[in-house]
């Protein structure tokens, strides 16, 4: 439980041991922080380096925090008569403690009736704003940077609805934000608002932290069993109780000391009769780098290889980011432990999920036609692979542009339009979302895992078998009616045949094993970050299009002889809409771009895609071709190859 600080904000400077505190600084700070529908984030330690682990706080960044504040107060007042009931929670980084001191104050400065929950995984605190806040004007606020290194923090708002804050909710409080800080005197009215919370009010909110904090861990715990098992709770709780007694299984995690180091993790997985082991469980006891991908899965994969092989139960492993919205996989693949691309993850948890909807009964086919409109909402870079699996379900996939909100909003549309959206997320950035969450979940991606390999036949509501076979019947039709060509002879693997027959004869070996076959560029490998010298977006796709047009004309023979790819189509991500058939590339701004390649049947067969980043000062590129990393490797090179050209006469011309 955080102490609360004595210190009284009455001066500019919150340390003496800091410089003066000017506008000056104040407007080079918050020009450094990245403001997007995805958080606000920065470098909020004072040392300036995004590596320290140290908690002091920088001044400047502790202002804006208490701004923000102060704005998001103002919006809830709007939505509604009365005091806004605002819950604040944080994650584990460093300078967090501080940040969120500053936070309450602000909060309680504003007129808000303020829950504050300590340290909270993000789906913890969303869930909590759902369970808890009523009807009129109430919202939350998280303190994090997600996956950004130690040195950095950030803000995150949200409604009583658990969802965060997107759209023109978004733009229209980064606006509120930047008039609050270009009146008169921002930082000394930044402290007169610290000053009018009062300190008997904080210290009661601190002494109600730990109460608050059982309350989320309680609504979280209730809303991951509605989250796991939908409409037919019982029947998916007593299906997979009934397989991990046959199949007994363990699940190890590395937690690097992130909010899920206090939440209900092991709690809730050995209610359900999962073995559980997890190392870095302190808050705080961050060991590796924050982003769960590469070199920072590798302490995972060496306790999942140690536990397998004295409990061969133990088949799956994970890594949260600091916030605990994000859980990339190791698996035991066979031979050994191994992390899961992305890509991989997002595609099991589709597989998993849209098979959840046949077993139960919501999503009814005559033949293959479905009998409910059915789709799954994702981001611009997700794979086409992720196109395979719901054409295989008789459902529509629809993309947004990257970011979390903008998907989520998508999906929000959808439901209204009528549509059964069960599952949605960013491919490209690992783990998934299951309605009716807002929000990436570890134990919504674990989950969707588990009840592949438990529920195996028998008891489904809507459908005797089990899950993997409800997919297994697809997955080998997939193959089967797929084009072949050069670069993929679209075999089906010997072990999902082989098991056809067999029901309940599976590892999850096979269930990776029946994926459909892409090549996909990691959004952590080097090539897909780009440094560019070009701040117009899109005069850069405008001249990237020219360049484009003229190497298609120049290399379409070879790209048909080798690749099959005959024609291709550009398409953009703005917010929650994906435009198609572009006439000018340039009309993507700063959204995603996307040049989708398609064989003489029209099939889309790969894609190449580019984006500026909203959350890194990056330019990121991707390919995904179907089958062949060869064709995969050739697209990424020419990929950035053309952004680097047309970097270059964008520079020209600027």
């Amino acid at each position: 439980m955080d102490a609360s600080p004595s210190l009284i904000y009455n001066s500019p400077m919150l340390n003496p041991r800091d410089p003066p505190l000017t506008e000056a600084l104040l407007t080079r700070a918050l020009a450094g922080m990245i403001l997007s529908s995805s958080g606000w984030r920065g470098i909020f330690a004072a040392s300036g380096d995004e590596e320290d682990p140290e908690p002091e706080l920088s001044p400047p960044c502790g202002i804006i925090a208490a701004a923000g504040a102060a704005v998001f107060a103002d919006f809830l007042k709007t939505l509604g008569a009365g005091p806004p009931v605002l819950i604040l929670g944080r994650d584990t980084r460093p300078t967090g403690k501080e940040t969120a001191d500053l936070m309450l104050r602000a909060f309680l400065g504003s007129g808000c009736t303020l829950r504050y929950t300590g340290i909270a995984a993000a789906p913890e605190i969303m869930a909590y704003a759902r369970a808890a806040l009523g009807p009129g004007p109430g919202g939350f606020c998280y303190i994090s940077a997600s996956h950004n290194p130690i040195g950095h923090n950030g803000l995150k708002f949200g409604l009583n609805d658990g969802g965060v804050l997107g759209g023109a909710g978004a733009e229209g409080l980064i606006r509120a934000l930047g008039d609050y800080l270009k009146k008169e005197d921002p930082i000394g009215r930044v402290m007169a608002l610290l000053n009018r919370a009062g300190e008997d009010r904080l210290r009661e909110v601190y002494r109600e932290e730990g109460a608050v904090k059982q309350e989320a861990l309680r609504a979280y715990r209730l809303f991951s069993r509605e989250l796991i098992a939908g409409s037919a709770a019982e029947q998916v709780l007593g299906a997979m109780a009934g397989g991990l007694a046959a199949h007994p299984l363990g699940i190890a995690a590395d937690f690097n000391g992130s909010a899920r180091t206090v939440s209900i993790d092991r709690e809730f997985c050995q209610s359900l009769g999962i073995r559980f082991n997890a190392v870095n469980g302190a808050p705080g006891e961050i060991v590796h780098g924050i982003i769960p991908e590469g070199p920072s899965l590798e302490q995972c994969r060496r306790l999942l290889e140690d536990l397998h092989a004295r409990d061969p139960s133990f088949l799956l492993g994970y890594v949260p980011d600091c916030d605990g919205d994000r859980g990339n996989l190791v698996v035991w693949d066979g031979g050994g432990a191994r992390p899961l691309e992305a890509q991989e993850v997002f595609a099991l948890s589709c597989a998993a999920e849209l098979a959840h909807l046949v077993w139960t009964g919501e999503l009814r086919c005559h033949g293959d036609r479905p009998l409910v409109k059915a789709a799954v909402a994702v981001n611009g870079p997700t794979s086409l692979r992720i196109d395979r699996i719901a054409e295989a379900f008789g459902v529509r996939v629809f993309r947004a542009e990257v970011g979390e909100a903008n998907v989520v909003n998508l999906a929000r549309r959808l439901r209204n339009e009528g549509y059964l959206v069960r599952i949605l997320g960013e491919g490209s950035n690992g783990g998934n979302i299951t309605h009716p969450s807002a929000v990436r979940d570890p134990l919504a991606t674990i989950f969707a895992l588990v009840k592949l390999l438990t529920i195996r036949r028998g008891s489904g509501p809507g459908d005797p078998r089990g899950l993997f076979d409800i997919w297994r019947e697809r997955a080998i039709k997939i193959r089967q009616n797929s084009e072949k060509n050069p670069a993929d002879p679209a075999k089906i693997p010997q072990s999902i045949e082989e098991g056809a027959g067999k029901p309940a004869d599976y590892t999850l070996s096979d269930i990776i094993a029946s994926l459909p076959s892409f090549a996909t560029t990691p959004v952590s490998a080097p090539e897909a970050k780009l440094r560019i010298s070009t701040g117009d977006h899109a005069l850069l796709k405008e001249k990237y299009q020219g360049i484009f047009k003229q190497e298609w004309n120049q290399h379409r023979d070879d790209l048909l002889t080798r690749w099959g790819i005959a024609d291709w189509e550009g398409r953009a991500c703005i917010g929650s809409e994906e435009l198609r058939n572009l006439s000018r590339f340039g009309c993507a701004q700063t959204g995603g771009l996307r040049v989708v390649f398609k064989n003489r049947g029209g099939r889309e067969i790969a894609f190449i895609w580019m984006r500026g980043s909203r959350t890194e000062p990056v330019f990121r590129i991707m390919a995904d071709a179907e089958g062949s990393p060869e064709l995969e490797r050739t697209l990424i090179r020419w990929q950035q190859s053309m952004v680097i050209k047309a970097d270059a006469e964008a520079g020209v011309k600027g």
